[in-house]
């Protein structure tokens, strides 16, 4: 494909979330801003469609199902280097946002997030040296929900391996992780 195709036809985007209305709503909206958005709501149809259409972005949710988007950035990252992925999450967390980072995602941005704050994100090439650092320290509720998302991270997003890492009946866990986070 030569450069001036290429400058006729809006980016593509791949948007994977497992929340049909939500992918509806910011498909949209990133449509009127100029983007072809194709979607999907599983890691394997995620994939599909990017090994088809090699999208020039990616907004991929943490959470898919029972599945990580972790593990989808990763693999993007793997098919195209250049794919500029962003990492969306409503359990954001300082463990997973180092794992998405280090995965290939250019950005990381907590729900909800319009379209104009996750085109800015896709378009981001450095860091902010001006974001201040937090007034407070995080609550111990806060740093316990820190430590259970960053021993998820470490053994692979396996719940039971990461119970038995923490001491703690697998179950009880889960019920923690089905939590949202603390919010400051």
């Amino acid at each position: 494909m030569n450069d001036e195709t290429t400058d006729n036809v809006d980016p593509l985007l791949l948007l994977v979330d497992d929340d049909p209305l939500y992918c509806r709503v910011l498909g949209d909206a990133l449509k009127k801003r100029g983007y072809r958005v194709i979607i999907a709501h599983d890691l394997a149809e995620a994939l599909q469609l990017a090994r088809a259409s090699e999208p020039e972005y990616a907004v991929v949710d943490l959470r898919i199902g029972s599945d990580s988007g972790l593990e989808l950035v990763r693999l993007l990252a793997e098919l195209d280097e250049n794919t500029r992925i962003v990492m969306l999450t409503g359990y954001a967390s300082v463990a997973t946002a180092v794992e998405a980072i280090k995965l290939g995602a250019v950005h990381y941005l907590a729900k909800p997030a319009d379209a104009d704050e996750v085109i800015a994100a896709l378009q981001r090439s450095a860091g902010d040296p001006g974001v201040p650092p937090a007034e407070n320290p995080p609550s111990v509720r806060r740093l316990e929900w820190e430590h259970l998302q960053k021993v998820l991270v470490e053994h692979g997003g396996n719940v039971s391996a990461a119970a038995r890492a923490l001491r703690m009946h697998r179950r009880t866990l889960q019920r923690k992780l089905a939590k949202r986070p603390v919010k400051e």
